[in-house]
């Protein structure tokens, strides 16, 4: 079988999808637990936290196989339909080769050179310049380019980011992103469910129930400070509730960021091995930076594609390195040349037009100036009479 990129990064990917399956449940047993804590205190605020964990953990036991068959639910869901949801998200929509011939030969070529099942191709109406490639199974596989991509870059360029997308395919990254997509899902799903639970019953619940409390302390000493104790151990059963919860979306979100960044550098060094044109490969980049952002589209999605542009605070949980430090890269370990910069012809369309300024100019009357220049004004600078050293040409040094 043909292969591109580090068969240890393939291995550690797989292994690390296993992983990462295997952290989903767990998520979301720490999450059912704290719902089992919430929904004690709902059932009776007067206990003690010892309490609370016990009848928690019991609940978390026999809840145990129905979390289990959602979970799995929703990965069989995910696994057969997930294309269906980024599609519906990005409009993206299939084509052939009658429909986009330049865009099919260019990543038939790519596959036929290394003996590649081609994915499907689709292309997403956006004057965003990005793609992405998505899918579990060779069956699934595909690759989004959008519309705007396709005006700004020309054949040598599309032709890198196909096989930038191609080589996620290869590396198993695609599988990766997926798969945390589903337990970003899945954990936030839940993690609302809870909150919205929590805000809506358990304080008018518990604050119900220590109020009254409070009130029939005053009729014995002992009992007031029974229910002192158990409104304490209500409020740290809360607490802890809360903090799961809360520790289950971050963790969820760290899985991300578990995501090296070092994907994004080898499936820029698989397309200079698939091309052989580092230097596509980088003006690609160069066209993509900062015009990439995808309108209406999730962080997910966007953590699929080639350049996700992050600025300022959220740049530190940007699962893509910058375009700089990628460049860079290119041109250290493949002997590519950086342009800096480019601009396109569509950024010049938002600066201010000078068609006024040029038709003033046009307006005056031209001055008349003799071989070199009129001879009122040396060296065509107005204002001026040449000096004892002044010539024709200007000041004398």
């Amino acid at each position: 079988m043909a292969a591109y990129g580090l068969y240890t990064h393939i291995a550690s990917n797989k292994f690390r999808s296993m992983l990462l399956l295997a952290g989903l449940f767990l998520l979301i047993y720490v999450l059912v637990f704290a719902g089992a804590l919430v929904a004690e205190v709902v059932l009776n605020s007067g206990a003690s936290l010892n309490y609370y964990l016990t009848r928690a953990s019991r609940d978390l036991i026999a809840a145990f196989p129905y979390a289990t068959i959602i979970a799995a639910l929703w990965i069989v869901i995910a696994y057969f339909f997930h294309q269906n949801m980024i599609d519906a998200v990005t409009g993206g929509e299939s084509v052939t080769r009658q429909q986009q011939p330049r865009l099919y030969n260019l990543l038939e070529n790519l596959c036929i050179s290394r003996g590649i099942t081609m994915p499907r191709l689709k292309v997403m109406d956006s004057p965003a310049l990005n793609a992405f490639a998505t899918g579990l199974n060779q069956r699934q596989y595909s690759i989004t380019v959008t519309s705007g991509l396709l005006q700004a870059l020309n054949d040598q360029e599309i032709e890198a980011v196909l096989g930038h997308e191609l080589t996620h395919i290869r590396n198993g990254d695609v599988q990766l992103m997926v798969i945390a997509m589903i337990i970003a899902g899945v954990v936030g799903f839940f993690g609302e469910l809870f909150f919205r639970t929590f805000t809506n019953l358990s304080w008018n619940s518990t604050g119900s129930d220590w109020s009254s409390s409070s009130s029939s302390s005053s009729s014995s000493s002992s009992s007031s400070s029974n229910r002192g104790k158990g409104g304490g151990g209500a409020v740290m059963a809360i607490i802890i509730a809360v903090v799961l919860i809360l520790l289950a979306w971050l963790l969820s979100q760290v899985v991300k960021l578990a995501l090296s960044r070092s994907r994004e550098l080898l499936a820029d060094a698989g397309s200079v091995e698939l091309t052989k044109n580092p230097d596509a490969m980088i003006t690609a980049l160069r066209k993509i930076e900062n015009r990439g952002e995808l309108p209406g589209a999730t962080s997910a999605v966007m953590e699929l594609c080639v350049d996700n542009p992050r600025e300022g605070f959220a740049d530190l949980f940007a699962t893509h390195p910058s375009v700089d430090r990628r460049v860079k890269a290119l041109v250290q370990f493949a002997g590519g040349h950086d342009p800096g910069p480019l601009a396109l012809p569509s950024d010049t369309a938002d600066e201010p037009d000078d068609s006024e300024e040029s038709a003033t100019e046009q307006l005056q009357p031209p001055v008349s100036r003799g071989p070199w220049g009129d001879a009122s004004d040396p060296a065509g600078v107005p204002g001026t009479r040449p000096g004892p050293l002044d010539g024709p040409w200007g000041p004398h040094r």
